[in-house]
């Protein structure tokens, strides 16, 4: 008799919890930006005595909270600047202290913590025999439900015992910046798939070289725009503004520690979040390694499919995911390519898993179904909890089910290495399901991972509990296996 899958699972007691103390600087600007100008000629007019004194009681209250305080006030004394009488000259004291009455605290973590995946770390120096190093990634959640991507790290043992690295106090937000230079045949490509390739988009691209900066970009749109011999389309400059603020580069701080980096939203396509990262450590056929990351931009109407990289967990490119089969949420990328190809879970309908392949890591036109809904425990819908981890025997493939009461449920799938569209042994039974500590939270009955890894034969799943905080379960590999069929 084939044995129950509870039987081998461990809930370990590590909980990864939201800590409200945990802020970030945002800067916050009024409404009606003529209280800019209100606002500043009330600061300019006090004396420096005064300004100086005002600025000494912030940096007194907030400096222990912020790295780099001062900078950071200067930064968005910088933002509100094109709003200020230029003829007026502001010493540093109130250039700082205008940049206080700009700027509020942002707890990014304070409503939940949750939908956690879990990659190698890139660093692996100074371990033990058996021991591996890890990067975790998690959704954070504060006020107003804003969603940014947030880490910790540590240390798994080879017996499987989790120890996780302290936290700091400060958080910091990467710098944005623009891309150094856009390839204009990926470009051109972009807006073909966004149905935006007409004679304004040529005419814009025919001004720029094959390698163009968001410089000449902005150039070229307002040689266009301003053209009295072209009537260029409105709704295209506005598309191709979109699309260049959708592909950008992010940068922290190098001498901070990763417990110190929070991806918060830096561009109007994701104003209201970042959600539900999927990292995976990606091998090229040359051997290279790169960490992508599939996530969800919302903007509060719209949600935008993104694709992020990086090496090092420093500096993050990000670029759209374009084509009719990723237009929704939830996409996982396979750690390799598949007989040539990239090969990505998504979902289409909010029902079935559904696998799509592609020659263009940035381009998915098909998808086909993978997994429909069959058990009890799965009726309502299927979809993926990660990207699958490729074992000898096949690809591991974690999922998510949705059964009465939109109560959620793990469950795992073998697919053939050479052709993934096969399953090759499933669990009939749920692998893991909320418990009644579990089951109460911000979303009530939902347990979901958005990635595991396996070390030392044991599959390490870090997994949200209610949408609210997440927590570790571990199984030895061979164990699951054997409950498959």
């Amino acid at each position: 008799m084939q044995q129950s899958v509870r039987t081998f699972i461990k809930r370990r007691k590590t909980k990864i919890q939201r800590d409200t103390s945990r802020v970030i600087t945002r800067t916050h600007i009024p409404t009606h930006l003529d209280r800019i100008e209100r606002i500043s000629r009330r600061v300019i007019a006090l004396t420096e005595k005064q300004a100086s004194q005002l600025l000494k009681e912030v940096l007194l209250g907030f400096s222990d909270r912020h790295r780099n305080m001062e900078e950071q006030l200067l930064e968005n004394f910088d933002k509100v600047k094109p709003h200020i009488d230029p003829a007026v000259d502001l010493s540093r004291v109130k250039q700082m202290l205008l940049g206080a009455y700009f700027t509020m605290e942002y707890a990014i973590e304070s409503a939940a913590l949750f939908n956690p995946s879990i990659v190698r770390h890139p660093d692996q120096g100074r371990l033990e025999p058996g021991e591996l190093r890890f990067v975790m990634s998690l959704r954070a959640t504060g006020e107003g439900h804003i969603s940014s991507i947030v880490f910790r790290s540590g240390i798994i043992e080879q017996d499987g015992s989790i120890e996780f690295d302290s936290i700091s106090d400060y958080v910091l937000t990467p710098k944005m910046l623009h891309d150094p230079y856009y390839d204009k045949h990926l470009f051109r490509l972009k807006l073909m798939d966004m149905e935006n390739w007409d004679d304004t988009a040529m005419n814009i691209l025919d001004g720029l070289p094959d390698e163009f900066t968001f410089e000449q970009l902005t150039a070229s749109i307002l040689r266009v725009h301003e053209d009295s011999n072209f009537e260029s389309n409105d709704k295209t400059l506005v598309k191709i503004k979109w699309l260049a603020n959708s592909n950008y580069r992010m940068r922290v701080d190098e001498r901070s520690r990763i417990s110190e980096r929070a991806i918060f939203p830096v561009s109007e396509n994701e104003s209201r979040g970042v959600e539900d990262a999927r990292f995976v450590l990606f091998t090229d056929d040359n051997g290279d390694t790169t960490y992508y990351a599939t996530y969800t931009a919302y903007n509060g109407y719209n949600i935008l499919p993104q694709l992020m990289e990086t090496r090092d967990f420093r500096t993050f490119n990000v670029n759209t995911l374009n084509g009719a089969a990723v237009q929704n949420k939830g996409m996982a990328l396979f750690p390799r390519k598949i007989n040539g190809k990239y090969v990505m879970l998504g979902r289409q309908d909010g029902e079935n898993n559904y696998i799509m392949f592609s020659n263009h890591l940035h381009f998915w036109q098909t998808a086909k179904i993978l997994q429909k809904p069959r058990e009890p425990w799965e009726f309502i819908q299927v979809g993926n909890c990660g990207s699958p981890i490729e074992l000898k025997e096949g690809w591991l493939m974690l999922t998510h089910g949705v059964g009465p009461m939109r109560q959620y449920f793990m469950g795992a799938q073998l697919l053939d290495l050479q052709d993934p569209t096969r399953v090759k042994a499933r669990l009939r039974e749920p692998l893991l399901y909320p418990n009644e500590e579990e089951r109460e939270g911000y979303v009530p009955n939902v347990i979901y991972s958005c990635g595991a890894l396996v070390h030392s034969g044991r599959l390490i799943i870090p997994y949200a509990m209610s949408d609210i905080t997440s927590g570790i379960v571990t199984i030895k590999v061979n164990d699951l296996l054997q409950c498959m069929s």
